[in-house]
């Protein structure tokens, strides 16, 4: 059970609330005001006698005068303050900060479990807790939802913004919400509440994170060096993603504030400049308890709600771990919009040719589900002694009934070789060089730290870890390598350039600073430089205004050195050394030749026909040539269907052609009856093939070696 606050700073807010002083309190009682104010100063406390009638005073009963776990309903109601307008005749268009960012729950989810991350109690050793709720409500818990946030003093507002929505971005946006609550019946609630994590701390108006977050833009104040957030604009996404520019917010505190420490509520809520009954208003309001200390108490405050209202405003949390829980009301994905995006995630599920009515929430669910996966694998592994940063999980329900089951994210399911990378690492099984499956080589790689403020030289070398592992199917592209720090969220995905057709496909994975390891020397300095070299986004290193004042405009260098580094390592691991045959190799590619362009009557026509673009061949052990090569796929909707024909190069007539024994697709493409089918949007393609030797008219080694690419089957 939560402790109480102290009796008399408790007893002073609630003389605030309702609007009493003390000397008028001390008549009511028959007491002097000196009794009264030794209780507000902790002198003192009343006698029990004395505490009923106090109760009566403040219009409570005598238990919340004794347990002080909530205020008294006395005073001044909850209500929305909106902002006057301004009095110079500016106006905001809306809350820029919300524009750096696009209304896609893939990006909320990468903000917000950064900003958990960033908050986690790292004293018990325990990761913090991140669980999406997506729900929809229609008919009468919509209805009972709308009179909770008080709607009808709302709606002016939005009928304001409404009628001027033509000539602003964020006011069509707002009014596509409304008319899409009331014209489709459905409100969509996304809520984010992590555990084990600090909580909204701090004095509604000064200095820190509650004031941060709900009172101020562009203010970070993170609890770590290694925080992954520094621009204070990732709280932005919150609101980006409603389309009614509503948040509300509960937070558990892991420090108290005015003795207490849960159930600290305030709404936000984000909203172009309008005009209401005459009246200018600005832009942001706030759903709070006026605050007696402001002039005519209109400005609002968080208040100590009790559990019926979190309940009624669906935001129950599900213990007193202290932490936060941000509902997003109206939550919409635009980037799930697209026909594809819908029918992918629709038909993994199974049933996507039955519209129910709640195929919307269920692609946000798969789309917050993949999301997590990919950018936070690496914060939510573990192995030897080192516990997972992150635990994450998105359920889904309607009208309070579950459509899909709780489902918590796992690592290894989601990026199995990245992880298999990592853990290997925690656990200290990595080797120098791969000779098996499902081996994991580590490489140092160098980060050389300038100093700062503009000067020449070098700080120190921090050396950063690069793991690589074989590829696995779920991990997504090949050849790719993830670069993360501190907080362990992927920070850039980059392919690996120059590798030679042919190589085995890997995965890897590069720490920095503190998530290099406790005794990584610099990891401090290099967590402090890389954090300054992300842009909000906080998806790439490169070169940032933060990086040029604080060190140079010549920093970012470093980093490009940093790549290089990784690359030579990754080659060094991964490309078979050329063996003593590679001379007699050499005799065998200048036997090759690659015909780039097709038999005109064989060629399709327009612009947009793939080309061969790298060849690679030898002679196997039966007399047959063994080829690897890559085309370079144009960019089109569509790609003609392409058939590779091996020939004999002659003098002289006509070149024999060879029959192919194998054919086989090794990224891109695919092969049905010996015709390339590429895939849509890809880039390149690689197949490999063996011809048949019974269709060779000589041996191998007396012959050169044409490879066309025809349009068609090639027949």
């Amino acid at each position: 059970m939560e402790a109480g606050e102290e009796f008399g700073p408790w007893l002073a807010r609630q003389l605030k609330i309702a609007g009493k002083t003390q000397a008028e309190l001390a008549e009511e009682l028959g007491l002097t005001r000196a009794a009264v104010s030794a209780w507000i100063t902790k002198r003192s406390v009343p006698r029990p006698t004395v505490m009923v009638e106090i109760a009566k005073a403040l219009g409570t009963d005598l238990g919340t005068v004794h347990t002080r776990t909530t205020d008294t309903r006395a005073g001044l109601p909850v209500t929305w303050y909106h902002r006057p307008g301004y009095r110079d005749g500016g106006r905001d268009g809306g809350n820029a900060a919300a524009f750096a960012f696009d209304a896609d729950v893939q990006v909320l989810a990468r903000e917000t479990c950064q900003n958990s991350l960033d908050e986690r109690l790292v004293g018990n050793g325990r990761p913090v807790r991140v669980r999406y709720t997506i729900h929809e409500l229609t008919g009468e818990k919509l209805e009972a939802f709308r009179a909770a946030v008080l709607w009808d003093e709302l709606q002016p507002h939005y009928l304001a913004v409404s009628e001027s929505a033509a000539d602003q971005k964020v006011g069509r946006v707002v009014d596509a919400g409304v008319r899409d609550m009331f014209e489709k019946g459905r409100l969509i609630l996304l809520r984010v509440d992590d555990y084990n994590a600090s909580g909204l701390t701090g004095d509604d108006y000064d200095d820190g994170k509650f004031a941060a977050v709900v009172r101020r833009q562009l203010e970070s104040l993170k609890s770590g060096s290694g925080a992954g957030g520094s621009y204070g604009l990732g709280k932005a996404t919150l609101w980006a993603t409603s389309a009614l520019g509503m948040v509300l917010i509960n937070s558990t505190l892991s420090v108290p504030h005015e003795g207490r420490t849960e159930r600290r509520v305030i709404g936000r809520l984000e909203l172009p400049w309008r005009v209401v009954d005459g009246d200018q208003f600005a832009g942001p309001a706030w759903l709070g308890r006026p605050d007696p200390e402001k002039p005519n108490a209109e400005v609002v405050r968080s208040w100590w709600a009790d559990e019926e209202t979190v309940d009624r405003l669906h935001l129950t949390r599900d213990s007193d771990e202290p932490g936060t829980s941000f509902l997003i009301v109206g939550a919409h994905d635009v980037a799930s919009l697209a026909p594809e995006k819908a029918d992918a995630a629709a038909d993994e599920d199974g049933d996507g040719s039955v519209d129910d009515g709640t195929r919307d929430i269920k692609v946000m669910h798969k789309r917050l589900v993949e999301a997590l996966g990919r950018d936070f694998w690496a914060a939510m592994t573990g192995g030897g002694s080192k516990l997972p940063l992150l635990e994450t999980s998105v359920r889904t329900l309607r009208n309070g009934e579950v459509v899909i089951e709780e489902e918590t994210v796992d690592p290894g399911d989601k990026q199995p070789s990245r992880t298999r990378a990592l853990r290997a690492f925690f656990e200290g099984t990595t080797v120098d060089r791969l000779t098996q499956a499902g081996q994991v080589a580590l490489r140092t790689v160098p980060l050389r730290l300038p100093l700062s403020g503009g000067r020449r030289g070098t700080l120190g070398t921090h050396r950063g870890v690069l793991l690589v592992t074989d590829a696995e199917d779920k991990d997504g592209a090949p050849n790719q390598v993830h670069s993360l720090r501190g907080n362990r969220m992927t920070i850039r995905k980059a392919g690996v350039s120059g590798l030679p057709l042919g190589v085995n496909q890997f995965q890897a994975v590069l720490l920095v600073g503190h998530a290099a390891g406790d005794s990584a020397p610099f990891a401090e300095e290099a967590e402090e430089f890389l954090r300054a070299a992300e842009p909000p986004e906080h998806d790439r290193w490169g070169q940032t205004e933060e990086l040029t004042l604080r060190w140079s405009h010549s920093a970012h260098h470093r980093i490009t050195r940093l790549t290089t580094e990784v690359n030579a390592a990754v080659k060094d691991l991964v490309v078979r050394p050329k063996s003593a045959g590679s001379q007699e190799s050499a005799k065998v590619r200048k036997k090759l030749t690659v015909q780039r362009k097709a038999t005109p009557a064989k060629r399709a026509a327009g612009p947009t026909l793939p080309e061969l673009d790298g060849l690679e061949a030898e002679i196997g052990a039966d007399g047959e040539w063994k080829i690897t090569a890559e085309v370079k796929l144009p960019r089109a909707e569509e790609l003609p269907a392409m058939s590779p024909v091996v020939l004999l190069d002659v003098r002289s007539g006509s070149r024999p052609r060879l029959d192919w024994a194998e054919l086989s697709a090794v990224e891109g493409c695919e092969i049905e009856n010996g015709t390339l089918r590429f895939t849509p949007r890809a880039r390149r393609a690689v197949f490999r093939g063996s011809t048949d030797v019974t269709s060779h008219p000589v041996r191998s080694e007396y012959t050169r070696l044409v490879l066309e690419l025809r349009a068609g089957t090639g027949e």
